[in-house]
């Protein structure tokens, strides 16, 4: 680790650039040697939530998505029959009153159904949805990206030409020409979601992928044998994903609107099946009225596109690491 040669007249051994380089950084306030050792940051999940702590924002975002997700999970067993149990006598049960009980803290619909069963059951259809979709197009895209970006130029051609065609049409109309062809399930709409949003992983991606393979360590890969398979899994594809964990977190906020669009035209999730869209469809007749029927959907809606925005913009910054000095700035400056 020291070059003899190269000690100062008091006998104190200096670091060689080049092996120093190797074992990592060092200062002049903190020399590496025997007795003291190079001292490494400290990170891991207990640093990444300490951060995420300093950012109130984003805080409350994380706990509001991790409400939504627990309702989706444990709803439609705990509230499912609430939901669909109907209950003439409280058509359009005004809010805020519990004299029916604090399911009808919401209200009711049309049909005397509770608003808080019903959005929490929907929960589910909702959010699984814009995550089936986000995660198809997500793998699809990167996949196709990774493709155009290391493989064959005849290939990346023909993938890039597939995105054009798939972004001449507007994503909502596509979806709109294909759900009218076939039936509205869960998993035409998921399908429908997902190719409309291939396009923009896979030019992302390429975009990473085509700077990426320029780098020292890509071509020193290269020159050490590795295969191309090997190159992209292990070299490339680890520094893409932060990029496509930030553009699914936006992405999952543009879905799920699309989703409620699509029910709200009457062309995506049907009856008895529920969705926050569906639900503000549903209620829109009686704005005059019972405003609250497409109020409170409508407001799970808002709160969870707003959370996914927030959150996107925390990601942003914690996983780039160009950026993330700033949370840890933020960090280290909240526990002096």
């Amino acid at each position: 680790m020291t070059n003899p040669s190269r000690d100062d007249p008091n006998g104190a051994p200096t670091v060689n650039p080049l092996l120093a380089d190797n074992a990592g950084p060092a200062t002049a306030a903190s020399p590496v040697t025997p007795e003291r050792p190079l001292a490494l940051p400290k990170g891991g999940f207990a640093t990444v939530l300490a951060m995420l702590w300093r950012d109130k924002f984003a805080t409350a975002a994380v706990i509001f998505l991790c409400l939504m997700i627990l309702c989706a999970i444990f709803g439609p067993a705990l509230l499912g029959e609430a939901a669909t149990k109907q209950n003439l006598r409280g058509r359009n049960l005004a809010p805020f009153t519990l004299d029916h009980g604090w399911l009808m803290v919401l209200g009711a619909d049309a049909l005397g159904r509770p608003l808080l069963a019903r959005i929490v059951v929907a929960a589910q259809n909702t959010l699984m949805i814009a995550a089936g979709a986000v995660a198809l197009s997500a793998t699809v895209g990167a996949a196709l990206g990774l493709t155009a970006g290391y493989g064959p130029k005849w290939a990346g051609t023909l993938i890039m030409r597939l995105a054009d065609v798939i972004m001449s049409f507007p994503s909502l109309l596509l979806a709109v020409l294909v759900l009218y062809m076939l039936s509205p399930s869960v998993a035409n709409v998921v399908l429908v979601l997902a190719i409309t949003r291939i396009p923009i992983y896979l030019r992302t991606t390429r975009a990473e992928v085509l700077e990426i393979k320029e780098r020292m360590f890509v071509q020193a890969a290269q020159v050490m044998g590795a295969s191309p398979t090997r190159i992209v899994l292990r070299h490339i594809l680890p520094m893409v994903i932060p990029t496509l964990v930030t553009i699914a977190t936006l992405d999952f906020a543009f879905v799920m609107l699309a989703e409620s669009a699509l029910s709200f035209l009457g062309i995506g999730i049907q009856p008895p099946e529920i969705t926050w869209g569906l639900m503000v469809a549903q209620g829109k007749q009686y704005l005059a009225n019972a405003w609250w029927l497409a109020f409170w959907p409508g407001l799970a809606i808002i709160l969870t596109t707003l959370s996914l925005n927030l959150l996107s913009g925390w990601l942003r910054i914690a996983l780039d690491p160009a950026q993330r000095w700033r949370l840890e700035i933020t960090h280290k400056g909240g526990r002096t």
